[in-house]
């Protein structure tokens, strides 16, 4: 019996009526870290119990010493002030006239299950927050390039693609748990799929972003490669795009720089009136990123660039 109790992980004590410690497993000692059973002996259960788990204790005493079987889960150190939580079941030991003598109680350690049950509500939370965000974006690119006065067809067209390269952006936030995307990964697939490669350069620093910035800024890519496709550098034979972010920390507080220079495409003109694209990539962009964005038209092509916080990147 005694090589059994031994070889359990779980914690089994036998307690007074009154809620004192009168016998614990050797296994049970050996999972509350406990080097020295005469240490606690005689002290009184409940008062191990953090929290809920104290007032869950002692009710549980109260139903041994009535006769009755009870269970709870709560949270305990262990003697080494390591945080366990446990799942426990007491129960009375009667004794020869049938009355209960003293009380049984058997502890296992549920902390990772614990964990694990954190983690999916917290993971439940995230993909709450990530919908609502994802249907925000999306009423309003569906709002402002409906209002853009263009065609029905044409704004089908443009809302389609839009809402394309959002889904690509999700799927590039899913490989990586939906929190986080690295810029390079981000710049490659949104901005080099839609032009030729030898046509457009991109550097930087290994910079990762949080989802909100990852799709922000991946339709904000999106929108200066389609003009520059349609009116820029890209729409003729010889232009090119170089696309490059640096991190400045020396800065107070550490800045991220990011540059979009259009080079050797038409002679440029600035727009008689802003459209969604520039819209989204001047307020909105900036908004998500707490920090400044701006166009530009010098005749010899279109710059972009934004001026960041740098932990606002990764900022939820």
């Amino acid at each position: 019996m005694r090589s059994l109790l031994a070889a359990s992980d779980d914690c089994i004590k036998v307690l007074t009526l009154d809620g004192a410690l009168s016998f614990m497993s050797e296994g049970g000692q050996r999972v509350m870290e406990i080097s020295d059973f005469n240490a606690v002996k005689g002290c009184l259960w409940p008062d191990f119990w953090q929290g809920g788990g104290n007032a869950d204790a002692k009710a549980a005493i109260e139903a041994a010493r009535a006769g009755r079987s009870s269970r709870f889960q709560g949270a305990a150190n262990t003697a080494l002030g390591n945080p366990r939580w446990w799942d426990v079941q007491v129960s009375p030991i009667l004794g020869p006239d049938g009355r209960p003598e003293s009380i049984l109680s058997v502890s296992r350690d549920v902390t990772e299950l614990k964990r694990a049950e954190e983690r999916q509500r917290l993971l439940a939370l995230e993909l709450k927050h990530r919908i609502k965000n994802t249907i925000a974006m999306i009423q309003a690119i569906a709002n402002q390039t409906l209002r853009s006065g263009v065609e029905l067809a044409d704004a089908k067209a443009a809302l389609m693609d839009r809402l394309k390269n959002m889904g690509d952006a999700q799927d590039l936030l899913t490989q990586s748990v939906w929190s986080r995307a690295r810029m390079h990964e981000l710049v490659a697939r949104v901005v080099m799929p839609q032009g030729e490669a030898d046509r457009i350069r991109f550097d930087g620093p290994d910079v990762e972003l949080s989802s909100k910035c990852a799709l922000a800024m991946s339709l904000a890519l999106h929108e200066l490669t389609t003009n520059a496709m349609k009116y820029g550098a890209l729409s003729g034979e010889v232009g090119r795009i170089d696309v490059a972010w640096t991190i400045d920390r020396g800065a107070n507080p550490p800045q991220f720089r990011f540059a979009w220079r259009e080079i050797g495409g038409p002679v440029v003109s600035p727009p008689s009136q802003a459209g969604f694209g520039s819209r989204m990539i001047e307020r909105a962009l900036a908004g998500y990123f707490a920090g400044t964005a701006a166009m530009e038209y010098p005749p010899t092509g279109v710059i972009f660039t934004l001026v960041a916080p740098l932990e606002a990147l990764t900022a939820d």
